[in-house]
């Protein structure tokens, strides 16, 4: 158990170092990393496609990234373990070029965009495959950060709420992709006694 849980939170971990190391650098060299950020629709702006969900406004920015995404990068690579990293560059690059084509003509950093990703996916693939642990990780995430949803309209204008519907937008199409991957729900007696019987049922009818 302890080998599992330490495989499951590593990666997160390692992300969320990295996004504080930058920040640290930043700071202490007295730089400004935001034209690393998106822009959209400009040929510039897509290098912050791979840049921006590592560089933050400020140490606020920064924690309030860095806490959900260790839960929801856990619980993600818990359930979709082999996979895990396909996904994540699926939502990573979908949401990026998403928020290119749909931002305003402004730099767009941070992580958010990628916790929307990544809350939306768990969430949606809880439903869809209607698995019990992912239904119930599902009512978490709803539980924890249900509020979020509000941060995918225009509300304050230095809060880049494109970012956060552009992950939203790439949690949706990601689960909806990959909805016959992952944790398969547990079939009991009777449904596979159901699904054999219907199948006769069908061979019957074909032959005749």
């Amino acid at each position: 158990m302890k080998k599992v849980f330490l495989k499951t939170i590593k990666i997160p971990i390692i992300f969320v170092f990295v996004i504080w190391v930058v920040k640290i650098l930043e700071v202490y060299f007295n730089i400004n990393l935001y034209e690393f950020g998106v822009f959209p629709r400009e040929i510039k702006g897509l290098r912050g496609i791979l840049c921006a969900p590592f560089i933050h406004a400020d140490f606020t920015h920064l924690f309030n990234n860095s806490v959900p995404i260790l839960i929801l990068g856990s619980l993600f690579i818990f359930f979709y373990k082999k996979i895990s990293f396909e996904i994540f560059l699926w939502l990573f690059f979908i949401s990026g070029i998403f928020l290119w084509g749909i931002g305003r003509p402004n730099y767009h950093i941070g992580a958010s965009g990628m916790i929307y990703a990544l809350a939306t996916f768990l969430f949606v693939s809880g439903i869809i495959k209607k698995d019990t642990r992912l239904a119930s990780i599902s009512l978490i995430i709803a539980f924890l950060y249900g509020s979020l949803i509000w941060g995918v309209f225009p509300a304050k204008e230095n809060i880049s709420w494109e970012g956060h519907l552009s992950g939203l937008i790439s949690g949706l199409i990601v689960a909806i992709f990959y909805r016959h991957e992952g944790p398969k729900r547990k079939k009991y007696s009777w449904e596979i006694e159901e699904e054999f019987n219907n199948e006769i049922k069908i061979n019957y009818i074909l032959k005749n």
